[in-house]
């Protein structure tokens, strides 16, 4: 969180039932609809568990496809499971990315099909599946089926076409770097119409545009995460939307290719912009030296990937330096576990990879 952020939701608190946080609402909205880019933007006080819960319960009235190469792929099945829909899985390893073929044919094997759900980036392994092609394919087969799709740690982190993406979710946890406890949904004119017919209580999407079209909600607001959410936007557009995908983008693969130089593997085989994952059989023991020695945090694995892999967070703002020094740890951490002598390899790839567009020579007049 930047300082600025915590300082401005460090304000008195104000009343969610007044103008002037009605017109912090309208500000906070305007800025959302230009970085989800779609057709209504819904902020709920929930988690990103919350607004995936709100859109499978609004959007699916009969059958969900959901697909399954990670953790949080899987808990859309779970939560359409828990509403008794019908589901259908499409699922693979957590390093694997879904295939448009994979999609479209199950869609094609089942008309009671009226909403998928997937992630766009799935970090429980740091993969990055192709939503925006999988999208183009389902709806030129039926376009009334509804597309969900989790941009949680996508959203922030790089440009989305919502084209045909009637659902895009994202958490203020992650790349809009506030506590969590905000979530936000963008929506399609399709996805509108079917929220019409009002599903559900609290996380009724019906209810909540209406309200929020007023620059209110339907119930309690989440108020000091929405004043925190404008400071953020507010910087970020100041910032540049384009510059801050750029950065992101060259952090990412920057951060990759100084850990694969000295001899780490990537795991997912199309890694996502959010995070950088490593599997190694010394995860544990990385991730330790990491925070004890070098004050170093980074993210593990979950459930069959506990102790496998290690994950580095490329989301929000960060300073080029912090990330080559988390580089330089991992190869400091390598010496001290005894695989390779340390010789300053993952700093030098970094900073070539990151700064070669400033190392090239400038023409003369």
């Amino acid at each position: 969180m930047p300082e600025s952020v915590r300082l401005a939701m460090a304000e008195p608190t104000i009343h969610h039932r007044t103008p002037e946080f009605e017109a912090i609402f309208e500000e906070t909205r305007a800025l959302l609809f230009k970085l989800m880019a779609t057709d209504e933007v819904v902020m709920l006080a929930s988690t990103g568990t919350g607004a995936m819960e709100a859109a499978v319960t609004n959007l699916c009235h009969d059958t969900l496809l959901f697909v399954n190469s990670g953790k949080f792929g899987e808990r859309f099945g779970k939560i359409a499971k828990a509403h008794g829909l019908t589901t259908m899985e499409v699922r693979n390893a957590w390093d694997t990315p879904a295939s448009v073929e994979e999609v479209v044919s199950a869609v094609k094997a089942n008309p009671h099909i009226d909403a998928i759900a997937i992630q766009i980036s799935e970090s429980a392994g740091g993969l990055r599946h192709p939503v925006e092609e999988i999208a183009a394919a389902v709806k030129a087969i039926n376009p009334e089926i509804m597309v969900i799709a989790d941009g949680i740690t996508a959203v922030g982190v790089e440009r989305i076409d919502v084209a045909h993406i009637d659902c895009l979710i994202a958490g203020s946890q992650k790349a809009l770097m506030l506590p969590p406890g905000l979530a936000i949904l963008g929506l399609s004119h399709a996805a509108i119409e079917k929220t019409g017919e009002g599903r559900g209580y609290y996380l009724n999407l019906a209810s909540e545009i209406k309200k929020q079209r007023q620059n209110t909600t339907a119930y309690t607001a989440a108020t000091t995460l929405v004043i925190g959410l404008l400071e953020v936007l507010k910087q970020i557009d100041t910032f540049g939307f384009g510059k801050l995908y750029c950065d992101t983008a060259r952090r990412a693969k920057a951060t990759r290719f100084a850990l694969e130089a000295i001899g780490l593997h990537s795991y997912p085989h199309t890694p996502a912009k959010s995070m950088t994952t490593i599997d190694d059989a010394q995860a544990s023991e990385i991730r330790a030296i990491l925070k004890e020695d070098f004050g170093v945090n980074v993210a593990g694995g979950q459930d069959h990937l506990k102790g496998k892999i290690f994950r580095i967070n490329q989301m929000g703002f960060i300073e080029s330096y912090e990330s080559v020094w988390v580089v330089n740890a991992v190869e400091l951490a390598l010496a001290k576990l005894g695989r390779r002598a340390y010789d300053g390899t993952a700093n030098r790839v970094y900073n070539e990879e990151y700064f070669k567009n400033m190392l090239q020579p400038k023409e003369s007049a």
